[in-house]
């Protein structure tokens, strides 16, 4: 065969790789951004981009679509109106009009109702957070729900799964829903020795069947605990030694966790209810309503605080990015300074257009990234946005201290928000997520305290420092930024 019909061969395969590529592309909606992206892929990687694309790029199945979305009907009212009637103490909160603006948005379908009864503890070392979260559980009288993103086979891990076995023995329910490929190394005869005791374990509904349904997308990022539905906890935190700071690759994990008790542990148990349900394949592991579960409201038994708070829960079964848009009406009440912590700073173009309009209109706006990498291509592209968004006028800080996992927004002295959600496309639209939104001016200065502690170990990234970089790196960071939306 002549060297020009091995051309021709070319030909035909790259103009119907093109052709293909931009029919996979647009015959579903999607963000300009993200067809962009994938159309780079697909052109670049002929056949080779459609295995990835075959693996990362598609919707989600419409089987798991419709399990997720019938838990949304299942009955649970009697939770939401338990937490309305509850009496409500009120203490430094500000429920005043202009947070109803976004109570009102975030309770979307009256799914997210406010809670007044709630008592707050912040983490922010994975030590502390651990030793607390142990001692919970071994209190434990009736029920235990666990659900997280990432559950390692590890110290902590085995150290975890062994209280959980103990606690199953000694006739407690114990639940535990996880993401396997977020998960990796807890095998399922790993878990067996739970389910041997007596305890339950489930793979979220979009992590079951990987192989065979062809999706490694759509995670369950939550990381949720309710015990006897009372205490909860939810957060950054994942169950691994790197979040002890355990691995030379990262050194010290700083993150940001919540403890939880009274009205908002319902709804966090809510939510658990719902994922598991989604999740179950056979009949008998479905959970029905349990007094148990969802003990009523007794102000001087279950309520021993006064802090105003709303859980919210996303993810891709919802059409809108409801909880971006929820971030951006929070940042929106600024008058005086929004300071976030992100791992990941990914930004889709609403976000970024709303932190311009901060930045404009003089509210002090200041983000925190890790000084490193957890993963690469990720990383480039954070300073890439890093560098842009220093040039509009934000205080972007790298903190030096080891790697910076917490995903937090503080605005004024009024408002907080603390949870799983990323500031990045893969947090927006395709991950299972969580966040605690508080309406509490004591709460708020206890994470601006631990805020301005972080940035006296973190470095301001000046215009200087982003021209003395690298044309290697720029190009990197480049590079990595095409491919941003679908990292």
């Amino acid at each position: 065969m002549t060297a020009i019909s091995w051309i021709d061969i070319w030909h035909i395969i790259f103009f119907a790789n093109a052709i293909l590529a931009l029919w996979t592309v647009f015959h579903r909606k999607r963000s300009v951004a993200t067809s962009w992206a994938w159309l780079i892929v697909l052109i670049i990687l002929p056949v080779v981009g459609f295995i990835i694309y075959g693996f990362v790029g598609r919707g989600i199945s419409q089987e798991n679509l419709f399990a997720i979305n019938r838990q949304k009907h299942i009955g649970l009212s009697n939770v939401q109106k338990m937490i309305t009637e509850a009496p409500a103490k009120i203490g430094q909160n500000d429920t005043s009009p202009s947070a109803h603006i976004l109570i009102k948005y975030l309770d979307k379908d009256q799914e997210s109702p406010i809670t007044k009864n709630n008592k707050l503890k912040l983490y922010t070392d994975g030590h502390d957070k651990f030793r607390d979260l142990f001692a919970d559980i071994r209190q434990a009288k009736s029920s235990i729900n666990v659900e997280y993103y990432t559950i390692y086979n590890d110290a902590i891990g085995n150290e975890f799964l062994k209280l959980l076995i103990q606690k199953a023995k000694e006739g407690v329910q114990v639940r535990v829903l996880y993401d396997a490929w977020g998960s990796f190394g807890a095998s399922k005869s790993w878990f067996n020795q739970l389910t041997e005791a007596g305890g339950d374990v489930l793979p979220f509904i979009t992590s079951r069947n990987m192989i065979s349904r062809n999706r490694i997308n759509y995670h369950l990022h939550r990381k949720i605990v309710v015990i006897d539905g009372v205490t909860s906890w939810t957060g950054g935190f994942n169950v691994g030694d790197q979040y002890l700071g355990r691995k030379k690759k990262f050194g010290y994990w700083r993150d940001t966790h919540l403890r939880l008790v009274g009205s908002a542990s319902l709804l966090l148990q809510e939510r658990f209810v719902m994922d598991w349900n989604a999740s179950a394949v056979k009949e008998e592991e479905l959970i029905s309503f349990d007094e148990n579960l969802f003990p009523d409201l007794d102000e001087n038994d279950i309520s021993k605080g006064d802090m105003a708070v709303q859980v919210v829960s996303d993810g891709p079964d919802n059409d809108e990015p409801y909880m971006r848009n929820g971030l951006v009406r929070l940042m929106m009440l600024a008058r005086k300074r929004v300071w976030i912590q992100t791992p990941y700073l990914i930004p889709d173009e609403a976000m970024i257009a709303a932190w311009q309009i901060l930045a404009s209109s003089g509210v002090d706006l200041r983000i925190m990234i890790p000084c490193m990498p957890d993963h690469p291509f990720i990383y480039r592209a954070t300073q890439w946005y890093a560098n842009q968004l220093v040039k509009i006028g934000v205080k972007v800080y790298t903190y030096n201290n080891g790697f910076m996992h917490a995903k937090t927004i503080i605005v004024d002295d009024k408002y907080a928000t603390v949870g799983s959600v990323n500031q990045d496309y893969r947090s927006y639209d395709l991950n299972f997520e969580d966040n605690v939104f508080v309406y509490d001016r004591a709460f708020n200065k206890e994470m601006s305290d631990q805020f301005e502690k972080d940035m006296e170990q973190s470095t301001l990234l000046t215009p200087e420092m982003i021209k003395k970089q690298s044309h290697w790196l720029r190009f990197l960071q480049n590079f990595s930024r095409l491919l941003s939306p679908i990292l």
